[in-house]
């Protein structure tokens, strides 16, 4: 026994420093750092460069990439990005975090290279060594942990408690601006606490890369195991995060003794212990009314900001330019749809499929755009219920006998109360709570269902045929978008409907929306609904393109990827899910083809770059380009003059009334051409 709760300390060592570096970073900056599993990949990959690639010696590569690369890391990522997002909403936060990690991945590895073998050393030397401790044996991989974390523990908690450093640090948590009034510069110790974020990110990526390996996936499973234990601490706690991720790791290794992990039975159960540890949490906290996202700054901070207030969230309803039967972004979202519509027959086999996949994947792409569009909810697991949606439908063609397309669009429905229910475990928990529930539970059933036979089958997957009446894959395209289509009336008209009016005044302002009676939990769990069945839609036309379902493809780390493509066109418009799908498919072939094969992954840079660019511009590429040439026609019009009648109070002159746009405030001109040109496209 005692062996297994050794090996569980060193596991939870690891749960325990990411965990830790998230709780901190979290509490001193607002932020949330979705990418700390980019950053952790980043910094072990440089170390696996220089230990590896170059022969450096562990101690000299382990100092440079810890003290060196990770903190200039963090400081840069600081000062091009995280300084800007402390007093923006929780969308914006997340959304840019995960930008950040869908770019700096291929980032690093076009600048070093894919690592030839994803089996990497960590901090001790090769071959490793054995120590007997009470009877059980323990190798130096577990120990340099064990010492690790101590390291960790003891130099952040004296640096928090009983240091200058740490009064900063706490007294930046409290306000900003009263931390600069007392002569302190909060730039300077934000900058010292990201670099110290990217160090503890970087340890736990060169500790958990011997035994999970060196990829972007592995950390991407370990950020999501550790997410429990900052779930438990409700974001705030360090120690109480340490704690639960050492009883974490524990749990899932002295369950082992009792249970075989290469049994069928075993590998459903140990990797749903993090899973577990988060739902007793979540419905312990849920039931007190404890838990809910950290608004960071304080009334000053906000009273004094710069940026007069965050426009990602423009969620009003007009009644002037929507309403116009030739609604400028209704006719440009007819001529591209027109245009995807012609290229078909124009195209050869090869390509014409390519299209089709990014068509498929539109479709599940307007999951999103009603997820994160009309609620403003950011779900990560959309891709999740994409792949159910894939494999359900397989299962109903293979033994039920089903037609694919029928299979696709009735078995959707039974993905519905999955989404349903994972809404109502967390939707009264905020935006945050939301992201980290979602994501964690798409990284297990990737495990628990996708990686296992018969859905894993060696990666292909269960085949998936396409309907007999679209055998080429000009025809397939067409269908595809058929149903695009149907699907995207069908969002305009919820959106024009009394429940799109109240999605609209949940997303503008949640407690305003109750004043007026409406039912926030309700409203969010329609468009919870309402999404899951487009992304299982999705998902299966997804598998129908492929001829399978391909399990690799439904990963949540994809799914980032996919979140990142449409926040850059555009959240909430519809065509820009048509051109994100698109544009995910067709890109990186077009990079391979026609520049080199070693920037393919180019596009999925500049689909991340694209999302961090939300903090500026929140509406997207679509509606920007939208609003740009809604104001040049604006200016080409005379503007509209409104009477008023003599003797109106605050009346000066017969256009004292005037609805000029150039007198609106550049907050106000920019909301407005917001909701004409993005709102309904």
């Amino acid at each position: 026994m005692l062996s297994y709760v050794l090996a569980g300390l060193g596991l939870g060592s690891i749960y325990a420093i990411a965990a830790g570096s998230l709780v901190i970073t979290y509490v001193a900056s607002g932020i949330f750092n979705l990418a700390f599993a980019a950053m952790a990949y980043a910094v072990a990959r440089f170390y696996y460069f220089l230990l590896v690639e170059e022969d450096w010696a562990i101690v000299p590569a382990a100092v440079v990439s810890l003290f060196v690369f990770a903190p200039a890391l963090g400081m840069f990522l600081y000062a091009v990005l995280f300084r800007h997002l402390r007093l923006r909403s929780t969308l914006v936060k997340l959304m840019a975090t995960v930008g950040l990690s869908v770019a700096l991945p291929p980032l690093v590895n076009l600048w070093l290279e894919q690592p030839t073998d994803p089996t990497a050393p960590g901090l001790a030397p090769r071959p490793l060594a054995t120590f007997q401790v009470f009877g059980s044996t323990i190798n130096a991989d577990q120990l340099t942990t064990y010492i690790g974390l101590v390291v960790v523990l003891l130099v952040g908690v004296g640096l928090l408690r009983f240091t200058n450093v740490g009064l900063k640090v706490r007294a930046l948590v409290d306000s900003e601006a009263l931390t600069s009034l007392s002569g302190t510069s909060p730039g300077r110790v934000s900058l010292g606490v990201w670099a110290a974020s990217a160090t503890l990110a970087g340890l736990a990526g060169i500790l958990i890369a011997p035994t999970a390996g060196l990829s972007v996936g592995s950390m991407t499973f370990l950020m999501s195991a550790a997410f429990a234990a900052v779930v438990a601490a409700k974001l705030r706690s360090l120690p109480l995060a340490v704690g639960v991720a050492l009883v974490m790791g524990v749990a899932t290794n002295v369950v082992q003794k009792y249970i075989d992990p290469s049994s069928d039975f075993g590998a459903a159960v140990v990797p749903s212990i993090p899973f577990a540890f988060m739902l007793l949490f979540l419905l312990f906290y849920a039931l007190r009314g404890q838990a809910g996202d950290l608004v960071a700054g304080g009334a000053l901070d906000r009273a004094i900001a710069t940026q007069g207030g965050d426009p990602t969230v423009v969620s009003a309803v007009t009644g002037g330019s929507n309403r116009r039967v030739l609604n400028p972004a209704v006719i440009a979202g007819v001529v591209i749809v027109g245009i995807v519509a012609f290229l078909p027959g124009q195209l050869d086999r090869f390509w014409s499929g390519l299209l089709a996949g990014g068509i498929a994947i539109a479709i599940a792409l307007l999951s999103y755009t009603l997820v994160t569009g009309e609620g403003g909810m950011v779900w990560l697991s959309q891709i999740t219920f994409a792949g159910g949606g894939a494999v359900l439908a397989a299962e109903l063609v293979r033994n039920q006998g089903w037609d694919p397309l029928v299979a696709v669009l009735v078995g959707a429905v039974f993905i519905v109360p999955v989404g349903v229910v994972l809404g109502l475990l967390t939707i009264r928990l905020g935006n945050l709570y939301i992201a980290l529930v979602t994501l964690t539970f798409g990284s297990l059933i990737q495990v628990l269902v996708f990686g296992r036979d018969p859905f894993y089958n060696f990666g292909s997957g269960q085949a998936m045929p396409r309907p007999e009446f679209t055998t080429t894959n000009d025809d397939f395209a067409y269908l595809a978008l058929i149903v695009f289509c149907v699907l995207a009336v069908l969002i305009v008209n919820v959106r024009r409907s009394t429940a799109g009016l109240a999605m609209s005044a949940v997303r503008f302002s949640e407690n305003g929306a109750k004043t007026l009676g409406i039912s926030v939990v309700q409203t969010k769990v329609l468009v919870s609904g309402l999404a899951t069945y487009t992304a299982a839609v999705g998902g299966g036309f997804i598998a129908m393109n492929a001829g399978s379902t391909l399990p690799d493809s439904f990963n949540p780390a994809v799914g980032l990827i996919w979140l990142a493509v449409l926040v850059t066109m555009g959240s909430r418009s519809i065509i820009a899910a048509l051109i994100a799908g698109i544009m995910f498919v067709v890109m990186p072939q077009v990079f391979s083809t026609y520049v080199d094969s070693d920037y393919a992954d180019v596009p999925v840079i500049l689909f991340g770059l694209g999302a961090l660019g939300l903090a500026l511009h929140p509406e997207g590429v679509v509606a920007q380009t939208g609003n740009n040439i809604m104001r040049l026609f604006g200016r080409r019009k005379p503007a509209p003059v409104t009477q008023v009648p003599p003797g109106t109070p605050g009346a000066s002159g017969p256009s004292a009334g005037t609805s000029d746009p150039a007198l609106l405030t550049p907050a106000a001109r920019g909301e407005a051409a917001t909701i004409t040109a993005g709102g309904q496209a």
